[in-house]
């Protein structure tokens, strides 16, 4: 079975048609005002309807509050959220119930330990995504380019499920990401830009392609 892409951070019409016509399973919206990626509710509701249909819309928020997800939910129309800050497994049911829509649950790791926390949202989140531990003196929790060593995940990847992997990932590596952990799914945001927050085409065609081994 191929595997399943997100392109995430996307910002403009002309890129997201661009991983939709090369078959893009998830799109990211990146909802946080301090990533360079950051859209606002307008101009992610546009590019979710874009997408709808086509692909899975994900919305990507940072310990958001209540008010703010009821504002995605209504405007952006998303199939997914995506939680990328240090929300509990608490919090991640209660946005569950709050809105009725799937969660995937971003978790940044370094060590096996980091790993196995994974396990605490095991039943709780939809999806886990495993993403790389940011640097100490990062702003933003993730689309820093750097990737972890793969192979912490050996020791609960059959406990956890299916799986969503990034962190570091790019039109080079990512076949070799998928044959070192198995992982059904992958997500690229730095990975395919040519300069911060500026997706690059070329990058996106090469990394789907590369990502399902065409």
């Amino acid at each position: 079975m191929s595997t399943k892409v997100k392109i995430c951070g996307l910002s403009t019409g002309a890129t997201m048609h661009v991983a939709l016509d090369e078959g893009a399973d998830f799109v990211g919206l990146v909802i946080f005002p301090p990533s360079p990626r950051n859209v606002s509710l307008a101009q992610a509701a546009e590019l979710a309807a874009i997408a709808r249909a086509r692909a899975k819309v994900v919305a990507l928020l940072v310990d958001a509050d209540d008010a703010l997800i009821a504002d995605v939910v209504a405007q952006v129309q998303p199939d997914l959220l995506q939680l990328h800050g240090d929300e509990t497994p608490a919090r991640v049911t209660e946005v569950r119930s709050r809105t009725g829509l799937p969660v995937i649950k971003a978790l940044k790791v370094a060590t096996a330990d980091d790993a196995r926390a994974a396990l605490t949202y095991r039943g709780v989140a939809d999806l886990i995504l495993f993403d790389a531990k940011p640097p100490p003196d990062a702003t933003r929790p993730g689309g820093h380019g750097t990737a972890f060593d793969w192979s912490i995940l050996e020791a609960v990847k059959a406990e956890i499920g299916p799986f969503m992997l990034s962190g570091g990932l790019d039109p080079d590596n990512v076949a070799q990401a998928v044959a070192a952990t198995g992982a059904p799914m992958v997500d690229v945001s730095s990975g395919v830009e040519a300069r911060r927050g500026e997706k690059s085409p070329d990058l996106i065609r090469r990394f789907l392609r590369a990502a399902k081994g065409l």
